[in-house]
């Protein structure tokens, strides 16, 4: 097995736990904050797949339309506890299928509020230690679109 190493991001919503987890696997809920995130990472892509199984073992797919190309999101979820947790194999490339890195997120309710605090960690191959900020980046980009669907929703 490679040397792993983690990103790891935080974010604080307003939204319950119950609600943050399912805007994470709800397929009309992820269609609209991956449009969000696009806005949120400066990106003016098209959504090209949305595509969501989610049980333990199921499939996911998100893919957009960028300047470069298509950029696609792939993975198969390893923990779903509502509303707690979801872990998920996270692929971007086909030469990753062997190694992917994996993505956990833990929802906790916020002390003393009825908020949550999401802290998302993604282990990954220590190849990519010169890409940590621009992950950290990335997962942080899409809390914020979560939120703001989260938010639009009140």
């Amino acid at each position: 097995m490679a040397d792993k190493i983690q990103a790891k991001v935080t974010h604080r919503f307003k939204a319950s736990p119950e609600q943050v987890y399912d805007a994470f696997i709800d397929p009309a809920k992820v269609r609209l904050w991956q449009l969000a995130w696009l806005q949120q990472a400066g990106l003016e892509g098209e959504l090209t797949a949305c595509e969501i199984d989610p049980v333990v073992g199921g499939k996911f797919l998100f893919a957009d339309m960028r300047d470069t190309g298509e950029a696609r999101h792939w993975g198969t979820y390893k923990t779903l506890d509502r509303p707690t947790r979801i872990a998920f194999t996270w692929i971007t490339d086909p030469s990753e299928e062997a190694d992917p890195s994996l993505v956990t997120i833990i929802i906790a309710p916020e002390p003393g509020g009825t908020g949550a605090i999401v802290t998302l960690y993604n282990e990954m191959d220590a190849q990519w230690a010169d890409w940590i900020a621009q992950t950290e980046k990335g997962w942080i980009s899409m809390l914020l679109g979560i939120d703001a669907v989260l938010i639009a929703e009140r």
